[in-house]
Order: structure tokens, then sequence, then C-alpha cells
């Protein structure tokens, strides 16, 4: 349902929402520029001033509040425009099955937008959060602030079957970059401030401030220091209060416990835990296999979306509860009480009503990941976040349902899909911590706690088990090009060979004779030096302490060429190889000088295992406490 309308708090929604989209239009359309560097420029100066009066700490406080905030609106504002087009949707006048057509125009019009407006260049999901804080500086380009809004308010609001939550991250973390561009923020803090936008937008879809921080700490700070749970906590709450105030929402569910924890289900929780963390390597394997092929067909991006809205608009016939982020039919599973759709299903007239309600719920957990799939695939923009929320509570409604059908087993079918919530999004998205305090938070309790605890963990031990990574980060994490929970690595990932390399070396032709030799040393103040043949490709090397005893005699090996005397370096570097390879190869070969080529074997420097060392110190210099005087 679309938010209260009554009095002053309607008016302030609507203010923010057309405030907010006259400033997204106002910068896709590139209008009003003079406006725009006005307003930045009193911003900077505003913070300038607040900069010279008060300490460090308090001026990093201040930004993340506002961080938090701006987050918040911006994940309400999205919120709002879903809402009104699912309640659009819902009251269109009546033809049967009609509203199943609106998921091919919403993937068409997201299809559209993000061609004509954003040359099909919008990186999605955590994943491209994770890839600019390792590899772009923490630098996130203005036009995920408002883009993600665009693209996955038409997917979702007209019935894509993904969620808001990875657009809304994207949204708060590129809004937190931005802030922390503008008030000249170091690397650290703007990296800080993506987390204190990803908390906040995570803490205003759900009205989850705890589980907000554990988000941003647990998936973006891989290394976190305990300082910054400060600004983190201001952010989330700020972001919680915006969707409390101005929504009036509670919380995103009402969920109601049917039961309270009971010891003697302890097994029946850790078989939940088993049967979560298999279901989640299923997601996964489904909805990248779904989405890669369907994204990588030979056809035009249009013929895509319809195919794949097509599809869609299948599935959702088939399975009602699947059309949109599916919340409300979540609700009612974790409140046990049945879908309308699940009512409705053709399945019941021949299967009877108790096992056509067990096996409907068996299939749409097996076709969830598939829907998201062909969504995101076909040009969607949304997460798999609410899509994991959704399956883990079909399938713990679908487990107790099954238990609940003998005659020796009654347990609460109400809890089991909500800790099949926590289990599956723990499995799918690797965050079993955020899984944890969601539910709890969302419950308005920690009754759960224990079988959070024990679902959660059983299920994230399966998953890391087949898969180190997450389905989402799986190839950037295997290419170095997003930061892992390994420290040394982490640090790797964030140099570049291209700044660590020394190209001021000098490079001599093979045939060449020794008295050239002896005149490019007499110039150099090197000790190496590159060996190229006809074709200026690379042909070897030659080290100084090989020959100075022949320097002292040149007329004895007047004659000599350069090829004599060259040799073959212990190791080959290329200029896009990562810094990991490099480090494995100086390790492997004890060299402390190595040269890199390009791919048609130009040579291009060498690399010092020196300078190396000195940048790896420097970084870790650099990442300390917020409290500690930089």
């Amino acid at each position: 349902m679309p938010p209260a309308r009554d009095g002053f708090l309607h008016q302030f929604v609507v203010y923010n929402i057309t405030a907010a989209a006259v400033c997204i239009f106002a910068a896709v359309f590139n209008k009003h520029v003079i406006i725009l560097n006005s307003i930045k420029s009193l911003y900077q100066l505003i913070i300038h001033h607040l900069r010279t009066r008060i300490t460090r700490v308090q001026f990093i406080m201040v930004i993340a509040t506002l961080t938090g905030f701006v987050s918040g609106i911006l994940a309400v504002l999205l919120k709002t425009i879903v809402h009104y087009l699912q309640h659009w949707v819902k009251n269109i006048p009546p033809v049967q099955f009609s509203y199943l057509f609106f998921p091919v125009a919403g993937l068409l019009l997201a299809v559209f937008l993000a061609r004509r407006l954003f040359s099909d260049e919008i990186e999605k999901g955590i994943a491209m959060v994770l890839k600019a804080i390792a590899r772009r500086s923490s630098f996130i380009p203005l036009k995920h602030v408002y883009a993600h809004i665009m693209l996955s308010s038409v997917t979702v609001g007209l019935g894509g079957s993904v969620g808001l939550e990875a657009p809304i991250v994207a949204t708060g973390s590129a809004a937190g970059s931005n802030l922390g561009r503008i008030t000249d923020f170091n690397y650290r803090e703007r990296t800080l401030l993506i987390a204190c936008g990803a908390a906040a937008g995570i803490a205003a879809v759900f009205n989850a401030p705890i589980a907000g921080v554990i988000f941003a700490v647990e998936v973006l700070l891989t290394e976190s220091v305990v300082s910054y749970f400060i600004p983190l906590m201001i952010s989330s709450v700020m972001g919680a209060l915006c969707s409390r105030i101005i929504l009036k929402e509670a919380s995103l569910f009402n969920f109601v416990l049917q039961q309270s924890f009971n010891y003697h289900n302890v097994p029946f929780y850790m078989l939940m835990g088993v049967l979560t963390g298999f279901v989640s390597l299923y997601y996964a394997y489904a909805f990248k296999a779904v989405e890669h092929r369907i994204h990588h067909l030979p056809s035009n991006p249009y013929i895509k979306a319809i195919a794949g809205g097509l599809v869609l608009l299948v599935l959702c016939f088939i399975f009602p509860p699947l059309f949109g982020e599916g919340y409300d039919s979540v609700k009612r599973v974790a409140n046990a009480i049945p879908d309308q759709g699940i009512q409705h299903s053709t399945l019941f007239s021949w299967m009877g009503a108790e096992w056509g309600l067990i096996v409907f719920t068996a299939l749409v957990v097996l076709a969830k990941p598939l829907a998201a799939g062909f969504t995101i695939g076909a040009g969607g923009n949304g997460g798999n976040f609410a899509p994991s929320l959704f399956t883990g509570a079909y399938l713990g409604y679908f487990f107790s349902k099954l238990a609940n059908s003998t005659p020796w087993v009654r347990i609460p079918e109400g809890n089991f899909s909500l800790v099949g919530m926590a289990g599956v999004l723990s499995g799918v998205m690797y965050c079993p911590l955020t899984a944890i305090f969601l539910i709890a938070e969302i419950t308005n309790g920690y009754e759960l706690f224990i079988p959070l605890m024990i679902v959660s963990s059983i299920s994230f031990f399966i998953v890391k088990t087949y898969e180190p990574y997450s389905m989402e980060t799986k190839k950037l994490a295997s290419l170095g090009h997003i930061f892992t929970h390994q420290k040394e690595k982490n640090i790797l990932t964030s140099i570049s060979l291209d700044e660590m390399l020394e190209d001021t070396y000098e490079s001599i032709g093979m045939n060449a004779g020794f008295p050239e030799l002896v005149e490019l040393i007499r110039k150099s103040d090197k000790n190496i030096f590159a060996v190229h043949d006809e074709k200026q490709r690379f042909a070897g090397i030659i080290e100084l302490n090989d020959i100075k005893q022949k320097i002292f005699e040149p007329e004895k090996f007047r004659n000599l060429q350069v090829k004599a005397l060259m040799k073959r370096p212990p190791a080959l570097l290329y200029e896009d190889q990562p810094m990991q390879q490099v480090m494995e190869q100086f390790d492997i070969t004890q060299s402390w000088w190595l040269p890199v080529l390009d791919r048609e074997q130009h040579f291009s420097g060498f690399i010092s295992k020196t300078r190396v060392f000195n940048k790896y110190r420097e970084i870790i210099s650099q990442q300390g406490d917020i409290y500690e005087t930089p």
C-alpha cells in the first residue's frame, strides 16, 4: 500500500519526492548546470566553515549524518515510487490477467532508459560498489545516485521479480562517495561514507538500523576498525528515521511469532540449515545460468527484454507470488497464512488442498531464482536480496508444512519461514550476521535468535565449503578486482602495476656492438638494461654486474655484440597482470627486478620489489583509526 495521505506528513513526502525528482531530471538532462554548481559551491563554503571550527572526528560525524539523511531520503523516494506504481497496476480496470503484461513493459522501459540516458553503461548491484572501493579509489560516478532509482523503479514497480535493496545500496553508496568527493575526503574517509550510505539504505528499507550497520561491515568494509561503528550507526539511524517518519511504517514486515522458541525443535532447525545451504547453492547456480544465457544472447536488447518479459509472464501466471518483489506474499507465508495466489492455483483442483499447497510452495522455491535471472538478464535493474528472502520464506513454509503433514511432528510454520529467510539470505549474499540481525529486528525481538544462529551458520558453512565467494562477486574476486577478507591480497589489489612501473630504463638492440653498450652504461645511472630485436620486441636483459669486468677492457671485446652478453630474465611480467601475480613471480624467482612487457612483447620498463614493498608499507600506515591524528 502507498504511504498514508495525512496532512503535513503527506505534504512533506510530496515535497521531498518532487524536489528529488527535479534534481534527478536536472542532472540527467544536464540542465540548470549553473544552479547545481552554485549549490555545490555553497555546500563547500559551509563545509569549509565547519571544518575550521570543529575537530576532524566531529566533522566526519557531521558528514556521516548528512550521508545517512540523503541516503534515507533516496531510499524513501524509491520505495514510494515503487509502491505507487504497484498500487496503480493493481487498480487498473479489471481485465483478467492483464497485469501480467506489465513486467514486459517494465523491462522495455528499463532498457530504453539505460540506452538513451546512460549509454547502457550502468554497472549494477553490490559488486559495483565493491569494485569502486578496490579499483577506483572509492569514487562512484554521480549518475549512480539517480540511475538506479529510475531503472529499478520501473523494473520492480511494474512487476519485475527482483528486489530494491541492491539498487538502494548502490544509490546510497554513490551518495556517500560523491559527498566525500566534494568534501575533499581522502580514500579511507570516502570508503567509510560509502559504507554509511549503504547502511542507511538498508536501514531505511527494513527499518532495521542494526542490520544496516552489520551489512556495511560484513559486506563492504572487509577491513574495519571499532571507531567506524559510530559514524555507521549515526547514518543507519538517520536512514531508519527517514523511513519511519516519512512513510509511517513501523517496519517493512509485520511478523507475528506463532510460537516461542522450543529447544525440542533444534534438530529440525539443523535440518533447515542444511536445506537452506543447498537451496542457496541451487539459487546461485540457477540465477547465474539464466541471467548469463539471456544476457549474452546475440540479439537486439529490446528483443531480449520482450523475450525475458514473456517468460516472466508465464512464470507469474503459473506462480502468482512471483510477481514483483513478493513481500506481501512473504508476509502472509511468514504469518502462516496461505497466499491468495496459492489458494487459487490450479494445483488444488487435482492434488487436494494439503498436498497441493506443499507442492506449490516447493515449485515456487525452485522458480524464484529463474524469475529473478530472467528479469536481470533481460535488462532489468534489481538485486537478489529480496528474492533470497522470498525463497527462504517459502522454503521454510514448505519444510514445516511437509513435516506437519505427518502425524508425529508439529513445528511452527511461521517461525520456520522466518529462519528460512535468514538461512537463504545468508547463503546467497554471504552475510550470516546481517541475516540474523535483520530477521531479529523485523520480528521486533530476539525470541528466535538461537534458531536464527543455527540455520544461518549451517547454511553459510555449506555454501562456503563449495564456493568461497558469492555469486555476485565470484568473478571479480578471482580477477582481483574487489577486496576480500584476505588483508594482504586486498593491499595488493589496491596497487596497480602501472604506478609501480619504472619506464625510464634504456633499451639497446641485440645486434649493437660492445662500444655502444659501454657508451649507454656511461650515460645511465641504471645497472640493468633491456635488449630488443630488429622488430623492437623484447629479447633479454643485461646486468651491469655480469659485464663490469669487460668494461675495463673495451679493446679486447670491441667486436663483441650485445646478443652474446644478454640473458633471459628469471620471469616476464605483462602490463595487465594483477599485483598478486607479480608478487608471486618475485617470490618464485627471488629476483628484485623484473621486466614488464605489453602483449605485443614490447618492453615497457622494469618493476622493483623494493618499490612495491614501500608502497605496501605506505598503505598499511594509512589504515588507522579515525580518532588517530593523520
